[in-house]
């Protein structure tokens, strides 16, 4: 008979991917306080999430509960979140407009390209990793909002002062990041080209 330890494993019904749903539901949530103007709530949720995302992740590993299903919804909780944190205080321009252009721009032509690679034939399953600059880029979108939130909500002048230094960075390693990915991408049409050549 196996253990409770071996039926949870593989499940979908696991700890993690309540976290995760839970995340999903923040967000809109987070989406009716920020244009309520309530900026602390809305500030308290955005961290509660960021609590979620990193209470999944560890509690996977720990309890051995990962899944196919927490593979895919965890990134896209992830986006979700900030996608929309983005689009929010760049509507309230805490944030500015073309840093929201950037960011929108970059996650969707990395969806385009694994699109176009799935149409080249290329398995990117086991091919594709976060990369280094993207991982650091990541950090500083949520520092980012982090700091345009508690600078606006508290009316704290350092914070507000920070808040455009770290838009020029996120910017920079978007871009950055993105271009690595296009490269990336090249790269495997190539292979697979050279292969079937």
């Amino acid at each position: 008979m196996p253990s409770n330890r071996t039926i949870v494993y593989g499940s979908n019904w696991t700890v993690p991917n309540l976290l995760t749903i839970i995340r999903i539901f923040i967000t809109p949530a987070f989406v009716v306080a920020f244009f309520g103007e309530d900026f602390l709530l809305a500030l308290i949720l955005f961290v509660v999430a960021g609590i979620t995302d990193g209470l999944d992740g560890f509690l996977a590993r720990v309890l051995k509960q990962r899944s196919r299903l927490g593979a895919m919804i965890d990134p896209l909780a992830d986006k979700f979140l900030l996608l929309t944190a983005f689009v929010c205080l760049g509507i309230q321009e805490w944030i500015p407009f073309w840093l929201i252009v950037i960011v929108i721009s970059r996650d969707m032509i990395i969806i385009g390209g694994l699109f176009v690679l799935h149409i080249f034939g290329v398995n990117v399953k086991n091919k594709i990793n976060p990369t280094i600059d993207s991982k650091l880029n990541t950090l500083l979108q949520i520092i980012l909002l982090l700091t345009a939130m508690t600078g606006y909500t508290f009316e704290a002048p350092f914070f507000m002062g920070l808040a455009p230094i770290l838009a020029y960075l996120v910017g920079f390693l978007t871009i950055f990041s993105g271009i690595r990915y296009v490269l990336l991408g090249f790269s495997f049409i190539q292979a697979k080209t050279n292969e079937e050549g």
